[in-house]
């Protein structure tokens, strides 16, 4: 019997809970379907499980911060716990600064503009933002966007032509995968962070192609194995086969280098980068994009970006909150020296207890073997006082699910010793490390 008949048999015997928790959303995708009634209705059990155990949309009480309140998923109540699930890296989200900054934007230019940017949607705010940003990111202009997906799909469909070939790392962003899925051009991945398949996709595409325009992307930082794209080396080839060297920096910027500029400043490569992608989901906290590179570049995409062109102006208050958090980034170097600290200083501990950990950034996968139930480990943690996320397949490998600890400069050092001590403690429990001898 398969899979989907045995849930539709147990769901009579009253078994439906136990038999959905072997599941994996890849199963859904998997499942052919009748009727989109009987797609929901399958997957509505499993989704109410998940909500259940705590492991999705964990309700905050409270600002964002790294000590927050959340309901707790059992009992409803809400407790505080350290925040090591958000991409609040510096803190900004509730920066008494930024929020003073955004406030008075509120009472000037009121909570939005009521249209697209290229008519009614571009006040002075916006059009500060985009020169700060070019100039954070050592490019002549920028242009921004409602979401970062929308600017990876923006960028991508609006420039490439059927002509163009993209190369990109496999472990892209879903954006970036959807913008090949709607773009028509050609495209062809490399192995992640594998130098020698980028090597042979660019003789490939020159041998092929030889005068067409070529376009390689990778991430700064990648977000679930918070590894860094060996920056200097990708530009080397790119200027040895003649292509454009795009990145996308959503995990880079605020987090790596001295002031935070972010992995071009990290490898001291500022202005060697073509094209720039960033969000504002997070260090800034808030929502929306950019895109950054020549002046021509970003007048082109105006105009043939369509999720810039169709989309409503990002509201003045949320411009204002990253205007904010760029002058505050810039005048406390500090901070991000903190998150630094802070993340060598958990790095160290949790390989102190016995964890494998292989990071620089603030992103730090802990891996789980897949023999334990994920879910029921990050439960525990949440119970013990910490929350973090959980990931698991098919958003990666079935033998690489992990807790992805997501470090805040905000943390004291007594933070991150109540983390250690939790981490370790359930890791225990769970046969995730050692027993003591």
């Amino acid at each position: 019997m398969s899979k989907r008949g045995e849930i539709f048999e147990t769901e009579h015997e009253g078994e439906e809970q136990e038999n959905l928790e072997n599941f994996s959303l890849a199963d859904f995708f998997s499942m052919g379907w009748d009727t989109f009634q009987a797609k929901t209705s399958l997957f509505s059990p499993y989704f109410r499980m998940m909500l259940k155990d705590g492991f999705i949309l964990r309700e905050a009480a409270g600002a964002a911060a790294h000590r927050m309140p959340i309901k707790d998923p059992a009992t409803g109540e809400a407790r505080e716990v350290l925040m090591f699930g958000s991409n609040n890296y510096l803190g900004l989200a509730n920066e008494p600064y930024v929020v003073e900054k955004t406030i008075e934007a509120i009472r000037k230019f009121g909570i939005g503009c009521g249209g697209p940017p290229l008519l009614n949607g571009t006040t002075s705010l916006h059009r500060t933002l985009e020169e700060r940003l070019a100039e954070f990111k050592h490019c002549e202009a920028a242009l921004i966007f409602s979401s970062g997906y929308a600017a990876n799909v923006g960028w991508t469909t609006g420039l490439l032509s059927p002509k163009d070939i993209l190369i990109y790392d496999a472990q892209s962003h879903a954006s970036l995968s959807d913008g090949i899925k709607m773009g028509r051009f050609e495209s062809a991945h490399f192995a992640h962070n594998d130098l020698n398949h980028l090597r042979r996709r660019l003789m490939q595409a020159r041998w092929k192609h030889a005068y067409t325009n070529v376009i390689v992307c990778v991430e700064g930082v990648y977000s679930m194995d918070g590894d860094v794209a060996p920056l200097p080396e990708i530009r080397r080839l790119c200027s040895k086969y003649d292509a454009l060297l795009c990145i996308d920096d959503a995990h880079g910027t605020g987090v790596l280098g001295a002031k935070g500029s972010g992995t071009a400043e990290h490898f001291q490569m500022e202005g060697q980068v073509d094209i720039v992608m960033g969000t504002f989901s997070k260090i800034f906290a808030v929502t929306g994009g950019f895109i950054a590179g020549s002046r021509e570049l970003v007048d082109y995409l105006r105009f043939f970006s369509r999720s810039y062109m169709f989309s409503a102006s990002l509201p003045p208050p949320v411009v204002a909150s990253v205007l904010a958090g760029l002058e505050f980034l810039q005048a406390h170097p500090e901070r991000v020296k903190q998150l630094h600290e802070n993340v060598a200083y958990l790095v160290a501990g949790l390989r102190s207890i016995g964890y494998e950990i292989n990071c620089e950034t603030a992103i730090i996968p802990v891996f789980v073997p897949p023999s334990i139930n994920i879910r029921r480990v990050v439960s525990r943690l949440h119970e013990e006082g910490v929350f973090v996320n959980g990931v698991e397949y098919p958003a990666v490998p079935k033998a690489r699910q992990r807790l992805r600890l997501s470090v805040m400069a905000t943390f004291t050092r007594k933070d991150l010793d109540f983390a250690l001590d939790k981490l370790e403690r359930v890791g225990r429990e769970f046969g995730m490390l050692p027993a003591r001898q």
